[in-house]
C-alpha cells in the first residue's frame, strides 16, 4: 500500500507540476455587475481554476484545503472578466490596509497574470486586494516588475464569510494580443495572504527556475472576439498659484491633451499634447562631490508607462528630454547671468509601441522641445541680452526587439539627438542580445554599442560592448563576464554614461535555499568579485570583491550582511577632472548590516549601519540608516527616515589652476583633505479613505558640508602632496527642504482630481553653521523659500462610450 502511495504522490508531482494546466473559458452576452458576488448564472458554467501551489516559502508545497483558491474566466467583446473565490478560515484576521494605487501595503492579494502571444516573455499583471485596491505592472524577466504602467480597469474586492471574492473586469484595450479568430493565451493567477506570508500560484512556478513568465498556464476558448476602437483621450487641466517669502503671487491656468490610440489589436499610439508636469516630484537634491552629474529618477508618467522596449541596451535617460539647458553662456567680466532656466521646455512627445504575431516588437518614441533663452545683463550699461542656452531640439529612440524560443531575444536600439543650427548632434546604435537554453539554464546576454557625436569642430565615435556568461537554475548559480568602453563612447545625449576608456572582468557566484528550513524562510549568499583597467595604460582602475548574505526568518524578519574588500590601489582617471592625469585611491575594507523587521506587524522598523577603513592615517567612514514606521489602523500610517553620513580625511578634487596660458590642461590641480557630513530627514504619512481617496505627506530635510581641513596637490605619479599656497574658500554646504500634501481622488476609471500644496527652499554657500536648529530656521525664513497651491483635473474618455451616448 505505501509504495502505491508514493507513486500517486510521483505521479501527481509529475503531471501536476511538470505541465503546464490549461483553462476554458466562455463566451457571455450576459452583462455581468462588478459586485464581488458572482452571483450571474453564466459564472457556474465554467471550469474552474483551482488547487493552486505554494511559491513561497516552501516551493512546491500544495494549499491547504480552507485557504484553497478557486478562479473561473469570462469574456465578450470587449473585455476579459476574472472572477476568485478565495477561502480563509479566519476571515477576521484577513489582512486590509487600504493604500493607494499600485502600493499593497499590509494586505492580501489576488493577482492575474496575461501574455496574449503565449510567447513566455512578457506578462502584464492586474491586482486586486482585500482592501479592493488596484495595483498592475508589466513583468519581463530582463527588467522586472515595473509597476510605472498604469491600464484602465475595473474590479472589486469584498470580504465574505468564507474569506474574501474578487471580481476583475479587464478591456482588451490594456492587453496586447495576435489577430488570430482562436487565442491561446498565457495565464498564471497568484495569490499572497499576508499574515503568514504565503504566495501561491495556480499554474506551478518552480524556483529552481529563474524565470516568472515562462512558467504560465494556458487560457483557451476566446475565439471571433470583435474589439472596439481602441481611441482613448485624456484631457486635463490645472491651475497654480505661487508664493514666495516676500509674499508676491501669481497664478496660472494649464490645459493639454494626452492621446491614446490603437493601431489595431497589437501596436498603440500614446501623444503627449501640450505637456503639464508641475505637479511632479521633486527630485532629491544632494551635495554632489563626484566628478559625475547627479541621476534623477523619472517621475513623468508619460515617460515611466510601457517603457519597457525603450530600456533595452540601457540607451534611454529621459531626464534628458526637457532637462537642463546643454550649454551654459559664455560671460565678460562685466556680465552676468540674472535668469537661466532649470529646464527646457517640452513641445510634445509620442510613442508607438508593440508586437507582431512573429514576435517582433517594434518601438518608435520621438519628442520635440523649445528653443531656451538665458538672460544675461551687462552691468555696466545695464542692458540685458538673450542668449541661447538650447536650440530647438528633436529627440528620437526606435527599437526592434525579435523574440524567439520563447525565452530569447535579440533587439536593435537607435537614439537619436538633433539640435538646430550649429550645436551637438548625436547619435547612438545598438545590437542586444538575450538568449537562454531551451530549458533555461544558461543564459549568453550581452551589446555592442557605437556611438557617433557631431560637435561641430569636433566629431567622434566609439564603442561599448559587454558579453555576459550565467547558470540560471538551481541552488548553485554563476556568472562570468567582461565589459570594455572605449575612451570616445558617448552615449550622454539621450542616455546616461559615467566611466569610459576602460575593459573590465567580472563574476560572481551565489547559493540560495528552495525551501524553508529550521530557522529560514529563505536564504540566499553570494560572491562576487571585478578588476577594471584604464584601456590604454592597463593600469588598475577599480577592483573589489564583496560577499553578501540575505536571509528572512520563519517570524518574516530581514537579516542581511555584507562585507567588501578592495585589495589593490585604483587609479582614478575621472576625479582629477584633466585629460591624461589620475589620482590614486587607497585600499579599502568595509562592511554593511540591514535588519528588517516584518511589515505585518503595526510597529516595524528598518537598520542599516555600514563602515569602511581605508588604508590611509585617518581616513574612515561611518553611516547608519533608522526607519521606523507605525501603521494606525488600515487607514492611516507613518514612516520616518533619518540617514547620517560621515566622511573623515576624505580626499577630493577642488579646483584647478592653470599657470601656462599655452596648455589647454591645468598644471596644478588642488585636492582638499575634509570631512563631509550628509543628515537626512524625511517623513512619509499616508490617510486613506477608502482605495480611491487618498491623503499623503512627503518631506525631506537635507544638509550636507564639506569642511576642509588642508590643501594638496596631485602629483605626476598619482600621489597627493602638502600645497600651503591655495588659501581660498572651498567649503561647501547644502541645505534643501521639499514638503508635498497632496489628496488623490479617483472619481472613476482613469481620470482623477489632485489637490497639492508644496514648498521647498534650497541654500548654497561656503559658510557651515553646525548647530542644526538654526540651520532649519533659517532654510524656512529663506527669501527662496517657495509655496505651491495647485488642482489638477484629468478625465479619461472612451471613444466607444461617447459614440454611443450619440
Amino acid at each position: 500500500m505505501k509504495k502505491c502511495y508514493y507513486f500517486y504522490f510521483l505521479l501527481f508531482f509529475v503531471f501536476g507540476f511538470g505541465q503546464k494546466k490549461s483553462l476554458q473559458t466562455k463566451f457571455t452576452s450576459e452583462m455581468i455587475t462588478l459586485d464581488g458576488k458572482l452571483e450571474e448564472d453564466i459564472w457556474q458554467s465554467v471550469p474552474i481554476a483551482t488547487d493552486f501551489i505554494m511559491f513561497q516559502p516552501d516551493n512546491g508545497k500544495a494549499v491547504a484545503k480552507n485557504k484553497r483558491t478557486e478562479v473561473r474566466v469570462l469574456y465578450d467583446n470587449e473585455a476579459i472578466y476574472i472572477g476568485a473565490l478565495l477561502y480563509d478560515n479566519e476571515p477576521n484576521k484577513i489582512l486590509k490596509e487600504i493604500n493607494k494605487r499600485d502600493n499593497f501595503g499590509a494586505a492580501d492579494f489576488f493577482g492575474v497574470f496575461i501574455n496574449g502571444y503565449n510567447d513566455g516573455q512578457q506578462n502584464f499583471q492586474f491586482f486586486v486586494n482585500a482592501a479592493d485596491g488596484q495595483a498592475d505592472c508589466l513583468e519581463t524577466d530582463t527588467n522586472g516588475e515595473d509597476y510605472s504602467w498604469d491600464a484602465v480597469w475595473d474590479s472589486k474586492a469584498v470580504i465574505t464569510d468564507f474569506g474574501w471574492a474578487v471580481e476583475m473586469r479587464i478591456p482588451y484595450a490594456a492587453l496586447r494580443f495576435s489577430s488570430e479568430k482562436a487565442q491561446t493565451w498565457g495565464v498564471n493567477f497568484f495569490r499572497e495572504i499576508r499574515r503568514d506570508r504565503e504566495k501561491y500560484s495556480w499554474n506551478f512556478i518552480d524556483s529552481k527556475i529563474g524565470t516568472f513568465t515562462q512558467q504560465n498556464g494556458t487560457l483557451e476558448g476566446i475565439e471571433n472576439i470583435k474589439t472596439p476602437a481602441r481611441l482613448f483621450l485624456l484631457p486635463y487641466a490645472s491651475f497654480y498659484t505661487y508664493a514666495n517669502a516676500d509674499q508676491k503671487t501669481n497664478s496660472e491656468l494649464k490645459r493639454g491633451l494626452d492621446i491614446k490610440y490603437g493601431i489595431n489589436d497589437a501596436f498603440t499610439l500614446d501623444a503627449m499634447l501640450i505637456p503639464d508636469f508641475g505637479q511632479t516630484k521633486y527630485d532629491d537634491r544632494i551635495l554632489n562631490l563626484s566628478p559625475f552629474e547627479q541621476q534623477f529618477n523619472e517621475n513623468r508618467a508619460f515617460f515611466t508607462e510601457g517603457t519597457d522596449l525603450f530600456s533595452k541596451g540601457n540607451l534611454f535617460y529621459s531626464r534628458r528630454i526637457g532637462g537642463p539647458p546643454s550649454y551654459s553662456p559664455e560671460l565678460k567680466s562685466n556680465e552676468e547671468i540674472i535668469e537661466n532656466p532649470n529646464s527646457v521646455e517640452l513641445y510634445n512627445a509620442t510613442k508607438i509601441s508593440g508586437r507582431t504575431k512573429g514576435g517582433l516588437g517594434i518601438g518608435y518614441l520621438n519628442a520635440v522641445t523649445k528653443k531656451t533663452y538665458a538672460t544675461i545683463k551687462n552691468t555696466d550699461t545695464q542692458e540685458t541680452t538673450a542668449v541661447l542656452v538650447e536650440p530647438l531640439t528633436n529627440y528620437n529612440i526606435i527599437v526592434f526587439d525579435q523574440r524567439f524560443h520563447k525565452n530569447s531575444s535579440v533587439s536593435f536600439i537607435n537614439t537619436n539627438v538633433t539640435r538646430n543650427g550649429s550645436f551637438r548632434d548625436g547619435n547612438v546604435s545598438a545590437l542586444v542580445w538575450d538568449l537562454n537554453t531551451t530549458k533555461n539554464t544558461y543564459n549568453l546576454a550581452g551589446n555592442f554599442e557605437y556611438s557617433y557625436v557631431n560637435d561641430i569642430k569636433n566629431k567622434k565615435g566609439g564603442i561599448n560592448t559587454t558579453l555576459d556568461f550565467s547558470e540560471t537554475t538551481g541552488k548553485y548559480r554563476y556568472s562570468v563576464g567582461a565589459n570594455m568602453v572605449t575612451k570616445d563612447f558617448d552615449s550622454n545625449d539621450l542616455g546616461i554614461n559615467f566611466e569610459t576608456n576602460y575593459y573590465n572582468f567580472y563574476g560572481n557566484s551565489s547559493y540560495r535555499i528552495l525551501n524553508p528550513t529550521k530557522f529560514f524562510n529563505s536564504f540566499n549568499t553570494n560572491i562576487n568579485a571585478f578588476t577594471q583597467f584604464q584601456k590604454e595604460t592597463g593600469k588598475v582602475q577599480g577592483n573589489q570583491i564583496n560577499l553578501n548574505v540575505n536571509s528572512t526568518t520563519k517570524k518574516n524578519h530581514y537579516v542581511g550582511f555584507g562585507l567588501q574588500y578592495r585589495s589593490l590601489e585604483n587609479y582614478n582617471y575621472y576625479e582629477p577632472r584633466a585629460n591624461g592625469r589620475y589620482s590614486i585611491d587607497p585600499k579599502r575594507f568595509g562592511g554593511w548590516l540591514t535588519i528588517s523587521s516584518n511589515y505585518n506587524n503595526k510597529f516595524a522598523f528598518d537598520i542599516n549601519p555600514y563602515f569602511a577603513i581605508l588604508n590611509e592615517s585617518g581616513r574612515k567612514s561611518i553611516g547608519i540608516d533608522f526607519s521606523p514606521r507605525y501603521r494606525f489602523d488600515d487607514h492611516f500610517a507613518l514612516n520616518y527616515a533619518f540617514n547620517f553620513f560621515k566622511q573623515n580625511n576624505n580626499k577630493g578634487f577642488t579646483d584647478s589652476i592653470n599657470e601656462d596660458n599655452n596648455s589647454v590642461t591645468p598644471n596644478i590641480i588642488i585636492y582638499a583633505n575634509r570631512n563631509v557630513v550628509t543628515y537626512i530627514n524625511t517623513l512619509n504619512g499616508k490617510y486613506s479613505l477608502n482605495s480611491k481617496m487618498n491623503f499623503d505627506i512627503s518631506a525631506r530635510y537635507y544638509w550636507s558640508y564639506t569642511e576642509n581641513k588642508n590643501f594638496l596637490k596631485l602629483g605626476d605619479n598619482g600621489r597627493l602632496i602638502p600645497y600651503n599656497d591655495y588659501t581660498e574658500n572651498q567649503n561647501q554646504n547644502l541645505i534643501t527642504w521639499n514638503l508635498d500634501v497632496s489628496y488623490n481622488w479617483w472619481f472613476a476609471p482613469g481620470s482623477q482630481l489632485t489637490l497639492l500644496y508644496r514648498s521647498n527652499a534650497a541654500k548654497y554657500d561656503n559658510l557651515i553653521n553646525k548647530d542644526f536648529a538654526n540651520n532649519y530656521i533659517s532654510l524656512l525664513n529663506n527669501k527662496d523659500l517657495n509655496h505651491v497651491i495647485s488642482i489638477s483635473i484629468k478625465y479619461f474618455i472612451d471613444y466607444n462610450q461617447v459614440k454611443n451616448v450619440f
